[in-house]
């Protein structure tokens, strides 16, 4: 490798992971997958050099254990987990290299951007792969792209940051409560490791933890995350489970594990009007708040503040959590329009993680298939659909629209 080892701990990953991975191993524990690399920038392009260390970093991430430090951190940090998950699967657990291909004959690329990744195996090992994937394609990328500039962008990133976060303190901002959610599309692992701490030592108001789970444990602040697309993709190809209605089932077995713990559901993986037929006075209930993640964030709130109370809720009961492409301006128009009506928290990543004077990646490593069939993120914004099956998101689209009219 030309780069020093970018992946060093297997907790280097956001905590969604480990809390969706208790689910899909009690619930689908011999379900299949496929993940396939999206680079959506139409500019990017990775060189030879490139993929060469990409798959060098790689390898070196496979060869990776949990050690029995990290294990007890997993127990203590996630008291929610099931200690028969962390024991049985994750204490012996590795990532297989034969299960990851990149550059292979055949292997389709985006946009020309010279880099093609898939992932094939189990769900339950498959999963684990995409955020450690995707922080090493980031970090490769900005550190060969601009090799000559990297101190110079380390003391940028850190102006950006110090500059950014006085306007929080002095109320230029008003951002309320938030989360770091930008381990995948990362700068470098050594910056995000600076931006918590500095978060931390300053005491940044209404910082309330990252989703990375060593950084958390290395700073003692919590490891923030739910429920991921994945859930809901996955279970698309439930035998038997009519597609439409794959919102309610990964409701009914998520809190079936978690009780009122994690009670964020994700409500866009189908489009959020959809959702809403399924999340009905129980789900509403027992769910804490929802996630916003594609779609105009005003439109959606108000669809789902109107919803609460068409149920008989209270919205000022419940949380609004924001997560689409955020920065602190877009944050504090979403939290001034809904502030004294609900509760608003934001989990903010690339502008936390990668605010440079160059342009961050715009990268996905989504699931395509599961059991060997195609499986879609529809979405509430077109332009982040991920499926590799055009005939599948039309018949997908049909079933929902369907729903839609008649049910």
């Amino acid at each position: 490798m030309k780069l020093d080892p970018i992946i060093t701990s297997l907790t280097d990953i956001d905590a969604y992971k480990p809390n969706m991975g208790a689910v899909i191993d009690r619930y689908y524990g011999d379900y299949t997958a496929r993940w396939a690399l999206k680079v959506r920038n139409p500019d990017v392009h990775f060189t030879p050099d490139m993929v060469n260390e990409i798959k060098q970093q790689i390898d070196w991430f496979c060869n990776l254990t949990f050690t029995k430090e990290e294990i007890a951190g997993l127990q203590s940090d996630f008291r929610w987990l099931q200690k028969a998950y962390i024991i049985n699967n994750l204490k012996n657990w590795h990532p297989n290299r034969e299960d990851i291909h990149i550059n292979e004959i055949g292997m389709q690329t985006y946009n020309d951007c010279g880099l093609a990744i898939e992932a094939e195996g189990t769900w339950l090992d498959t999963s684990l792969y995409e955020i450690a994937i995707l922080a090493i394609v980031s970090e490769v990328w900005f550190k060969m792209k601009y090799a000559d500039r990297l101190d110079e962008l380390d003391i940028e990133f850190q102006k950006r940051t110090i500059e950014k976060f006085s306007k929080v303190k002095n109320g230029t901002y008003d951002i309320g409560v938030f989360s770091e959610f930008g381990t995948r599309r990362r700068y470098s692992k050594k910056m995000q490791e600076w931006l918590i701490k500095y978060l931390v030592n300053e005491k940044i108001p209404g910082f309330v933890g990252t989703s990375n789970i060593w950084l958390a444990h290395k700073y003692g602040t919590k490891p923030i995350g739910t429920q991921a697309h994945e859930l809901y993709m996955g279970v698309q190809q439930k035998p038997g489970l009519e597609k439409s209605y794959t919102n309610a089932e990964i409701m009914r077995v998520w809190n079936e594990v978690y009780k009122t713990d994690l009670g964020i559901a994700l409500t866009d993986t189908l489009g959020t009007e959809v959702f809403l037929k399924d999340f009905d006075k129980n789900f509403a209930t027992l769910f804490n708040g929802v996630r916003h993640d594609s779609g105009d964030p005003v439109w959606w709130g108000e669809l789902m503040l109107a919803h609460y109370k068409n149920l008989g809720i209270d919205p000022k009961t419940k949380t609004l959590l924001f997560s689409d492409s955020l920065n602190f301006e877009k944050a504090t128009v979403i939290r001034k329009h809904f502030k004294d009506r609900t509760n608003v928290a934001f989990g903010i990543g690339t502008f936390l993680t990668c605010d440079l004077p160059v342009d961050p990646l715009n990268i996905v490593f989504k699931m395509v298939e599961c059991n060997g069939k195609p499986v879609c993120k529809l979405s509430n914004n077109d332009g982040k659909i991920m499926c590799q099956d055009n005939e599948y998101v039309d018949y997908l689209k049909r079933t929902i629209a369907w729903r839609l009219r008649y049910e």
